[in-house]
């Protein structure tokens, strides 16, 4: 049984930071992809980054792109989301993901987490 749980979230100011962390448990089996996703008030739950397992690859949603960087501990077995730079529209409860492949979409991902709440002020 494959367990994710974030944390980090809380509520910050315009311009701030925060770092979310994913800490996974379990056989690891399955979970190469690791990603993260995020659902906005009344929105649709969104691609946020990906990253593969071995770190060979990621991805980030254009909305994110030179604001956010997603890394991993593989001793810890934990992948972290750096949000930098954080605005309004980043509000939102942010999940974390793990699947056997890296990619985009949410329904690839089998494991996830219970989320956390992102809300930055104006």
């Amino acid at each position: 049984q494959v367990q994710l749980v974030e944390s980090g979230g809380g509520l910050v100011q315009a311009g701030g930071s925060l770092r979310l962390s994913c800490a996974v448990s379990g056989n690891p089996f399955g979970t190469y992809g690791r990603a993260w996703f995020r659902q906005p008030p009344g929105k649709e739950r969104e691609f946020v980054a990906s990253i593969a397992w071995s770190a060979s690859t990621i991805y980030y949603g254009d909305s994110v792109k030179g604001r956010f960087t997603i890394s991993r501990d593989v001793a810890k077995n934990t992948v972290y989301l750096q949000m930098n730079s954080l605005k309004p529209e980043d509000t939102a409860v942010y999940y974390c993901a793990a699947g056997p492949f890296l990619t985009q979409k949410a329904d690839d991902y089998k494991y996830w987490g219970q989320g956390t709440q992102v809300t930055v002020s104006s």
